[in-house]
C-alpha cells in the first residue's frame, strides 16, 4: 500500500543529543490507516517502508511516536542533499510498506 502526503521536516532536538535527526510526521490518517494494516510489528513498533521524496527513494522504517499519536518518518541527509531540502521545509513524500 502507498500513501502521499504533505508535511514539513523538522529537528529532532534533546538536551542530551545535538540536532541531528531530521523527521517528517505522517498526518494522523495515514498513521491510524498504516496501523490498521500492519497492527502488530516487531521491535519498538517500527514499520518497514520505501519512502519517495522527488527522484529520492530509499529503504527506512517509520517509528511511532506516542506524544505525536502518529508515525515518524527519519529523512537521512543524503536524502535532504539530493532534494535540497531545507529544515522547516513542506515536502511532498510518499511511503510503501514493505510487507
Amino acid at each position: 500500500m502507498r500513501y502521499t502526503f504533505k508535511a514539513e521536516l523538522w529537528v529532532w532536538t534533546t538536551d542530551k543529543a545535538p540536532a541531528s535527526w531530521r523527521f517528517i510526521t505522517l498526518p494522523a490518517d495515514v498513521s491510524r490507516a498504516i496501523r490498521t494494516l500492519v497492527p502488530k510489528t516487531p521491535g519498538f513498533g517500527s514499520v518497514r517502508v520505501a519512502a519517495t521524496i522527488g527522484k529520492t527513494t530509499w529503504s527506512t522504517s517509520l517509528f511511532p511516536s506516542k506524544s505525536q499519536d502518529a508515525f515518524l518518518l527519519p529523512v537521512k541527509a543524503d536524502v535532504r542533499k539530493r532534494e535540497k531540502l531545507s529544515d522547516g521545509d513542506e515536502v511532498t513524500c510518499a511511503v510503501e510498506i514493505d510487507f
